[in-house]
């Protein structure tokens, strides 16, 4: 391919999700007529999206551009990566390129959703060549926190762009799947225009442990534990389920796989030959009730604290099968995401009440990071060599680290570009530059519905959640203005009608006041403005006598 093309074309790249937060992992690389997309990913809820089930990226840019998009390159198959694929193949009909794990589990997402038909999937594997012409996208192998992961090295008429994908450097992989430095380092010789590498974990020091380094820990609770085992981990972790599986064979219990991911991801690792057990030691709901308890070892989703996760159902024992007794030890193998720490230490309090003994990562090493340290980032850096360098995939602050960071190796500081979602990067003649936004944002899926809950939506909700609501109805005489019904004031969330009487019979009468003065006026009565003016004094009035500010719904009907 020739570099030194005199095209003036710039070689675009634009986040839609995953720069300035975690998850929601999007990046739109655009030369010319042809896009390539790299990864879908979805965001969990946060504690103020009430009833919100998962945010997906904005594809609004994507639409306006539709017939461009090419393909869909995905670079492993965490949620945050692939969870949103169901709802951009709807819209997006493109080739999905992946690594064979990585495909198997967008495939069982896709037939799920009733997409597998009308979906093209081309397995690689890493060093493959992907061709959208005039890119040429190249999989090098990088080690995380599931198996198949890869980064890409993008070769375009601008130059060669590197992403990182999700990535660290084991030097021992269970899998014996080694961090291809040696193509990462052959780019850098040649000549990177830009790295686009993963911030998450910009805040730790050194190196990060080798996933082989949590099985002593392991080891000593199956020694140790003389009742039930119970591990709850990442459903889509395959190397830890591995080494615990490996240690139910040794110490001679038997495994109940609970959790519907859970019971899918063993299935597809063990038919692709990426988790390797007996199939004797797994055991079933009714032979489990019949084992004793040191021979027993569950394996269940539900680390993160998930309301409707078989551990949370246990730990408050509402799980119509399964419950916690004494004896019982419950091993959190996974780090507490942020935001989720206070539903895991509910469960773990109740846990307590159920007589288990419970172990997490503050307590002992029973997890590894599948994202790089500061040491490994900067080995990064050091082995592409890039002549501007763009942090992603964290929060701001984790950007802006990983940005000083790169500058301590000799970067300057205008060849570090700090960017957020929507930011259009151009890369043309050797220099890059946010240049504009374009729209970006998030998009709440409930239920069925996508997009249809909007923040003002959400704003009603937590109006609803925090303070109530207060439903008037009323009927009135179109001609003589006079009441047929009501005023009735049901209240939900509010207070308890039977304890404040005295405050209901008070905002009735103001509502009486309200239409004495309607009918003093002698003018037609507007529905509207009435409606509008009893929820103005019913918001005045509660909030002088009870600092309160209800939502209030006046319904008022002319007959």
């Amino acid at each position: 391919m020739n570099m030194n093309s005199s095209e003036k074309t710039p070689l675009r790249l634009i986040p839609l999700g995953g720069c300035g937060e975690i998850g929601l992992n999007m990046l739109v690389i655009e030369y010319g007529e042809a896009i390539v997309v790299v990864d879908a990913g979805l965001m969990f809820p946060e504690e103020e999206m009430l009833g919100i089930d998962i945010v997906i990226p904005d594809f609004s840019y994507l639409r306006r551009n539709k017939e461009k998009v090419r393909a869909l390159v995905v670079t492993h198959g965490h949620e945050d990566h692939i969870g949103a694929i169901p709802f951009f193949i709807r819209e997006f009909p493109v080739p999905i390129y992946g690594t064979r794990l990585t495909l198997a589990l967008v495939e069982e997402k896709l037939r799920e959703h009733k997409l597998l038909e009308r979906t093209v999937l081309h397995c690689v594997e890493a060093r493959d060549r992907l061709c959208v012409e005039p890119l040429h996208i190249e999989f090098i192998q990088v080690c995380h926190s599931i198996p198949d992961g890869v980064g890409l090295a993008v070769e375009s008429p601008e130059g060669i762009v590197v992403h990182s994908g999700d990535f660290k450097i084991d030097h021992t992989p269970l899998d014996g799947k080694m961090f291809d430095a040696a193509r990462f380092a052959a780019y850098g010789e040649q000549g990177v225009l830009a790295l686009l590498s993963d911030s998450t974990n910009v805040e730790k020091e050194g190196y990060t442990l080798s996933e082989r380094d949590i099985g002593h820990t392991f080891r000593e609770i199956f020694r140790e534990c003389s009742g039930r085992i119970l591990v709850a981990v990442f459903a889509s972790n395959i190397h830890r389920i591995q080494q615990v599986l490996d240690l139910a064979a040794e110490f001679g219990r038997k495994v109940f796989f609970s959790g519907k991911s859970m019971v899918a991801n063993v299935r597809i690792a063990s038919q692709l030959g990426y988790l390797h057990f007996d199939p004797d030691i797994e055991t079933n709901l009714v032979e489990l009730q019949q084992l004793p308890d040191n021979r027993v070892l569950m394996l269940t989703t539900g680390s993160q604290g998930e309301p409707m996760s078989a551990l949370t159902r246990m730990a408050f024992n509402v799980h119509k099968k399964l419950s916690i007794k004494p004896g019982d030890t419950v091993v959190f193998s996974s780090k507490f995401i942020p935001g989720n720490e206070r539903a895991i230490h509910n469960i773990i309090n109740h846990l307590y009440r159920r007589g288990a003994h419970v172990i997490h990562d503050q307590v002992k090493e029973i997890h590894v990071s599948g994202h790089a340290y500061r040491e490994e980032l900067k080995t990064m850096i050091n082995l592409v060599r890039p002549a501007y360098f763009i942090p992603i995939h964290g929060e701001y602050r984790h950007l802006v680290q990983h940005k000083q960071l790169a500058q301590s190796l000799g970067l300057s500081e205008h060849r570090c570009l700090v960017v957020e979602n929507g930011d259009v990067i151009s890369l043309q003649n050797g220099v890059a530059s946010v240049q504009r936004r374009i729209e970006t944002g998030r998009v709440f899926v409930d239920g069925k519905g996508v997009g249809d809950v909007c923040d003002l939506v959400l704003r009603d909700r937590r109006h609803l959640s925090e303070d109530g609501m207060v439903l008037v109805s009323l009927v009135v005489s179109k001609e003589t203005r006079e009441i047929l019904s009501g005023p009735e004031l049901v209240t939900r969330g509010f207070i308890l009608e039977e304890t404040k009487p005295d405050i209901l019979d008070s905002a009735r009468c103001l509502i009486l006041d309200v239409l004495e003065r309607y009918q003093a006026e002698g003018e037609m009565m507007d529905c509207g403005d009435f409606q509008l003016e009893i929820r103005r004094e019913l918001k005045k009035f509660f909030q002088k006598v009870l600092d309160r500010r209800p939502f209030i719904h006046p319904m008022v009907a002319e007959v």
